[in-house]
This record gives C-alpha cells, sequence and structure tokens, in this order.
C-alpha cells in the first residue's frame, strides 16, 4: 500500500488554518493527486461542535464554538492533546463505521504504547479508561466527515492537556462520565511528541488494512 503523506505543523495550529490545510489535501485525494495524507498536530485551545451537537452541550461560559462538519458533538482540543487528521479513500464497498472502529484501535493501541490500558465501550465511541470503582473516563475521542468516499477530520488523544476546558461542557454530549489524559492514566508526563510517530504509524497500518482486508479492529467493548 502507498504511504500516507505525514504533514506535521510546527507549533499550534490555529484550528481555521488545520481546516483549510484539510481541504486542501481532500481535493488532491478526490482528484487523484494523492493516495492520502495525514496531518498530526496540537491546536491552540477551541471548542468544535459536530453535527449532533445539543444546545445543552454548548459552554456554559458563553466562550465561542467552531461549527464543523464531522459527526459527533462537542468536544474541546488544545495544547497538549495530539489530533490526528487522517484524509484517505476508504475502501470498497464504504464502510464508515468499521472505519471509525480502526480509528478506535489506533487510540487504544496507542495508549497500550505507553502503558496505559484503554478500550471501547458499548454504545460510545472513542476509547476509554476504566477505575477500579467501574467508572470510566474517556480518553481519546472520534469525529469523522466523509464526502466522495474520502474522509477528513479524525482523532484526539489526551496526552498532557489541562482538564478545564471540559468542565464548562458536556464533552461529546455524555453526560455520566468523565475524561482523562494518558499522563493521570500512566501517573507519569505523557507528552504529545511521545506518541506523535506512535500514531502515525498505527494510522497508516489502519489505512493498509482497509485496503487489504486485514482490519486491524478487535470489536472488544466492555459494558458502559
Amino acid at each position: 500500500m502507498p504511504e500516507l503523506e505525514v504533514v506535521r505543523p510546527p507549533g499550534l495550529l490555529p484550528y481555521a488554518e488545520g481546516l483549510a490545510l484539510q481541504r486542501r489535501l481532500r481535493a488532491d485525494v478526490v482528484a487523484g493527486r494523492s493516495p492520502g495524507a495525514l496531518v498530526v498536530c496540537e491546536h491552540p485551545s477551541v471548542y468544535t461542535a459536530g453535527r449532533r451537537t445539543e444546545p445543552t452541550d454548548l459552554p456554559t461560559d458563553g466562550s465561542p464554538v467552531v461549527e464543523v462538519d464531522r459527526g459527533g458533538r462537542i468536544t474541546w482540543h488544545g495544547p497538549g492533546q495530539l489530533v490526528a487528521y487522517p484524509v484517505v479513500r476508504l475502501a470498497e464497498p464504504l464502510d464508515v463505521v468499521a472505519w471509525v472502529r480502526d480509528l478506535e484501535q489506533v487510540l487504544v493501541d496507542a495508549a497500550a504504547a505507553v502503558g496505559v490500558h484503554a478500550s471501547r465501550v458499548t454504545g460510545r465511541s472513542g476509547a476509554w479508561v476504566r477505575h477500579e470503582d467501574g467508572t470510566t473516563d474517556k480518553v481519546g475521542a472520534v469525529g469523522l466527515h466523509v464526502a466522495e468516499g474520502v474522509t477528513s477530520h479524525g482523532i484526539a488523544l489526551n496526552c498532557d492537556n489541562a482538564l478545564d476546558a471540559y468542565r464548562a461542557i458536556v464533552p461529546c454530549g455524555i453526560a455520566d462520565a468523565g475524561v482523562t489524559t494518558l499522563s493521570a492514566a500512566a501517573a507519569r508526563p505523557v507528552t504529545v511528541a511521545e506518541v506523535r510517530d506512535v500514531v502515525a504509524h498505527l494510522v497508516q497500518r489502519a489505512f493498509d488494512g482497509m485496503h487489504t482486508g486485514h482490519r486491524i479492529s478487535t470489536e472488544e467493548r466492555i459494558p458502559a
């Protein structure tokens, strides 16, 4: 399979510039000029609202929110969180759900690479850390847009970011669970730099598996 072009913008990539970059990369994939690309970056602090966001999810402090065309509900991006945008053509027959599951596996495997056990939760997307008392906190999120068979947006993995910004919203529309970071779960600092190349490798593996029929998702889930 072809290697995805990996784009690593320096510093914090303003969210609007990240959207524009995805649009340019997507146009190249749609036109057949590129086999696909992966943007790995950090954003300045920003709330983004997917198509399913409800008014009750929005910030309680009046903070501005960027409306986007991905699936899912509201979330936060900011320093210390790794964001990865695979801009790729899905294999035929089109199976968006399978690609979501593959990206969840990327999150789970990236967490495992730094010593954190994360899992899928039944009925909820993303990657979750389960505590001894049975509660779960979300450590990684998935949200996609698909048009003309090509995906944009992608995954976000909390590394060593502060969690204060989540308190003003209902993250991903889930009110009965919390959020965490790899650093908190591992009880040591886990930086974006530590997991950036791991995530890039895992996304490439997922892309290869999608097109060869050897998908990486195991579909194992724990109860909510």
